[in-house]
């Protein structure tokens, strides 16, 4: 794990309060600014790197991005810092750097520049080329010419009722897109994983999302408003995941603000953003903070998993399961159906982890401060423990499960203790 960002102070408070999971004021303040500089990070590095540097076309599309910024920052700076402009950037600089391998697409800056001028509302006139027959417009959605070759763009090129239009999905109740449109919304093959996003979807599969949405935003409002907020504030994105796909949701660190899920009921579509909106803020986190200095090994059982886990996956998994423990608490208070058996087996599981991730020899001081406050949040839930002994029940469970792993891994047995 590596702090590649400077100039950021992390307090023992605001530590504390992202390590409880608890949403905050001053927590999701710190994620927010370490999102946007990092980004400006990444995207001045793409200017400097490109061929001709601030003096050829990548400057032209730049002072454009800059016109338009005089007139509507905040336009600018939600093209600037959409998630799929992060897996753009990420992936732009690593082909920028590569002797081998596909050009970089540097007309994508172009395609930035040029949405965030229709947003701005300013007058401009910019030339770009289509791939594949179609032209991005970053956070508005994407033309499709009638004819191949370059296209001429002005300040009334964007037109939502054009039929060559196709126009970025909005989920109800926020500033939320579902993207199933942006060729940046996931990293491409150069980083596999067990999530595909899927095709642009039809109208039918929009209404079903919408109405799913709507329906998780009104469970997160009714059990947890806080985190329901936090969501709101970290969450620009949503990509539907496509067939093939492993998992009901996943987060990607170069896309920090977006998360990838499938479509689910509202309950599952609910538990699903808390839980990926964590690994957001702990990526954030670490991109300022050295939390410990493990390598990707995977030996670390994780009851959340079947696979040993390396020590960043470990505490990945505990932090998003300790605040799904948390909201199936307040889920359960509220009288939902089976949320005390979800809050008392995913609390078992969080409580079995904590003191070997804690005792962990690798883990720097801000990662013992870190681990030692989830631990602090996790045994507060004792001031609201479950009916009868389902506690118990799910503990005695899950130590089961530690000694079935361990029989199943002797090798890994002494990265299993508790």
């Amino acid at each position: 794990m590596s702090a590649p960002l400077t100039g950021f102070t992390v307090t023992s408070a605001t530590l504390g309060a992202l390590a409880s999971t608890e949403p905050s004021a001053d927590g999701t303040r710190l994620v927010r600014d370490i999102r946007r500089s990092k980004r400006l990070v990444l995207l001045r590095g793409v200017l400097d790197a490109a061929p001709g540097g601030r003096a050829g076309e990548a400057a032209d599309h730049w002072a454009l991005l800059e016109e338009a910024e005089r007139h509507d920052p905040d336009a600018v700076r939600d093209v600037l810092h959409y998630p799929a402009t992060g897996v753009w950037a990420e992936e732009t600089l690593r082909r920028l750097y590569a002797p081998y391998g596909p050009p970089a697409d540097l007309g994508h800056l172009g395609a930035l520049a040029a949405a965030a001028a229709l947003r701005s509302g300013i007058a401009f006139k910019a030339t770009l080329r289509p791939v594949h027959g179609r032209l991005v417009l970053p956070t508005l959605g994407l033309l499709r010419p009638a004819r191949p070759g370059p296209l001429a763009l002005t300040e009334r090129c964007w037109d939502p009722e054009d039929p060559a239009a196709l126009v970025l999905h909005s989920l109800p109740g926020g500033r939320t897109a579902l993207d199933d449109l942006d060729p940046y919304r996931a990293p491409g093959p150069a980083q596999p994983g067990p999530v595909r996003p899927a095709r642009r979807l039809t109208p039918k599969g929009h209404k079903r999302w919408d109405t799913q949405w709507s329906g998780a935003l009104t469970l997160l409002d009714r059990y947890d408003t806080a985190r329901a907020e936090e969501i709101g504030l970290l969450l620009r994105s949503v990509v539907p995941l496509g067939g093939g796909s492993r998992s009901s949701g996943a987060t990607l660190p170069a896309a920090a603000g977006s998360v990838l899920a499938r479509t689910q009921a509202p309950p599952a579509l609910a538990a699903t953003l808390v839980h990926e909106v964590q690994h957001g803020k702990l990526t954030a986190l670490a991109d300022v903070l050295t939390l410990h200095t493990a390598d990707r090994t995977p030996r670390h059982w994780a009851p959340w998993r079947a696979d040993p886990r390396p020590l960043e996956g470990l505490l990945h998994g505990a932090y998003a399961h300790l605040a799904l423990a948390g909201y199936w608490q307040r889920a359960a208070l509220y009288g939902a159906r089976g949320a005390w058996a979800q809050h008392a087996r995913i609390r078992a599981q969080v409580a079995a982890v904590l003191p070997a991730l804690h005792r962990h020899p690798q883990l720097t001081t801000a990662g013992k401060e870190f681990t030692a406050a989830m631990a602090v949040a996790e045994r507060a839930m004792d001031d609201l423990p479950p009916p009868g002994d389902q506690h118990a029940v799910a503990r005695r469970a899950v130590d089961r499960e530690r000694r079935d792993w361990c029989a199943q891994h002797p090798e890994l047995a002494p990265f299993a203790e508790g």
